[in-house]
């Protein structure tokens, strides 16, 4: 044998080697991987013969998605009862455009091929019964979701509520929503014209704005600027600082003005309690710069800003400016220059509030079954950080109750019942309308539920917007609804 031909069969040989060995990677490393990727077909196929398991909320498990038969070339046809009610929890599970939200996160178990679920799976092949999947139990209460709902409708907004000691979410609703029946169907043409009309919409339905659309925060982050402050062992609720109707801003020819152009509580200072009370903008601007950027952030962060919560549906982080300078510091201390935030993260702070400064993380799937209801797995509640210590929590809630009772947030007001809050109206540009905010929990004393509320468009005189007027009787009846009021 010559020399070239020695050099290709070795060259031969590697590349022979290399293949088996890319070979062995992908089916040992990477097959479920490869399986779980929207788009594979020769997968998509099989899948859409097997009875997927149905996603439930509620004591009485009503499913929100499930599969029936069908009587075309598909054996089974993914079907919402609640059509746009969960659409942006339970995402779609679309032959043309594949899955998202739960039916993407859980896709696993809801299909049967989680390693969980081996056993059964052998089972059925042994039983000659039809593979099934599991069920998935989201922590949503329908009463919560209903009024939510009910709350925003004709409206452009969003609503989260929490359960502040477990980190449960008791309802989710972004608005306008979405009919993802109309993604599941089986007649490819009408799928992909409901997703050009979906997608072409102004009006974005299929938008989860409650947990992934950023909004200036406004006057809710005031709460965050009163724990940075409080926290800080230098100031009380009765400490008194600067609050003129007007701010002039340092290294700027920029002020910065209370709402209504007077100054706070009728004086030029004024205690960090009439300030939260009737949400005074100078007063919290000053704060804020007397704070410091890094005080901020750090307290941000420690309700959760930063990072990703409730990965099963893709929430986003929320963010604090990276180094603002001293007229930004006050901006950003009223929520406003480059704050961002979830609603589902502004409702996470008056959780962590309500729970006497801890947060804790938040979650949706709150259990798994197989068909023969045989639990696999169940969500426990995790503590995600110690926001504020117990007595700085205390100082809080005595001043957001204050809010309700005295101040701007009067109408969240229930009836039997001592309610903690606080309203926004976060400035946008001037092409665009205010976004109305409210946040809140109650009872005040023992609180079962926090609620953020934000009202993006109403369709209202821009001088009729607020987050008392708007947001807050929304917050309201989610809050009543999980109460059974």
């Amino acid at each position: 044998m010559n020399k070239a031909i020695r050099r290709m069969a070795v060259a031969a040989i590697i590349l022979m080697l290399a293949l088996m060995a890319n070979s062995t990677y992908i089916q040992a490393f990477r097959a479920e991987e490869l399986n779980a990727k929207n788009g594979n077909r020769r997968v998509t196929d099989s899948q859409f013969s097997v009875n997927r398991g149905p996603i439930t909320v509620g004591n009485g498990n009503t499913a929100i998605a499930a599969s029936v038969p069908s009587d075309d070339r598909f054996e089974y046809l993914r079907t919402y009862p609640g059509a746009g009610n969960y659409a942006h929890l339970t995402g779609y599970y679309s032959f043309v455009f594949g899955r998202s939200g739960i039916e993407q996160s859980q896709n696993a178990a809801l299909n049967g091929t989680d390693p969980s679920l081996v056993f059964r799976r052998v089972l059925d092949v042994v039983t000659k019964k039809r593979q099934q999947g599991a069920s998935v139990k989201l922590t949503i209460d329908p009463r919560a979701q209903a009024a939510a709902i009910k709350g925003l409708k004709g409206k452009k907004g969003a609503v989260v509520a929490i359960d502040p000691k477990t980190g449960k979410i008791l309802a989710s609703v972004s608005m306008p929503s979405y009919d993802p029946n109309l993604l599941a169907g089986h007649d490819i043409d009408k799928v992909q014209a409901a997703w050009n009309r979906l997608n072409a919409d102004k009006d974005k339905p299929m938008l989860n704005r409650a947990e992934r659309e950023l909004y200036p925060p406004g006057s809710t982050f005031k709460l965050v600027t009163a724990a940075a402050a409080l926290s800080s062992g230098k100031y009380t609720p009765e400490s008194q600082v600067d609050s003129p109707a007007v701010l002039n801003l340092p290294q700027s020819t920029a002020t910065l003005p209370n709402q209504n152009g007077r100054n706070c509580g009728g004086s030029n200072r004024a205690t960090i309690l009439v300030a939260l009370r009737e949400s005074c903008n100078t007063a919290f601007g000053v704060l804020g710069m007397e704070l410091g950027p890094e005080a901020l952030r750090e307290q941000a962060e420690k309700f959760g800003f930063g990072e990703r919560h409730l990965p099963e549906i893709g929430a986003v982080a929320s963010r604090f400016p990276e180094d603002p300078n001293a007229p930004q510091v006050a901006q950003s201390a009223i929520g406003q220059f480059d704050v961002r935030s979830t609603p589902l993260q502004m409702a996470m702070v008056v959780a962590g509030i309500a729970n006497k400064g801890e947060v804790m993380k938040p979650y949706l799937v709150s259990e798994i079954t197989t068909p023969d209801l045989k639990t696999i797995s169940e969500t426990k509640p995790e503590s995600l950080h110690q926001a504020v210590s117990p007595e700085v929590a205390e100082q809080l809630n005595r001043m957001m109750v204050d809010v309700v009772k005295n101040g701007t947030g009067k109408p969240a007001q229930i009836d039997g019942i001592e309610v903690a809050g606080k309203t926004g109206t976060a400035q946008t540009s001037k092409d665009r309308p205010p976004y109305a905010w409210f946040v809140s929990y109650a009872p005040a004393n023992d609180p079962q539920v926090a609620v953020a509320v934000v009202v993006e468009d109403a369709g209202v005189a821009r001088d009729d917007i607020s987050g008392g007027r708007l947001a807050a009787p929304i917050a309201k009846d989610v809050m009543e609804a999980v109460l059974n009021r």
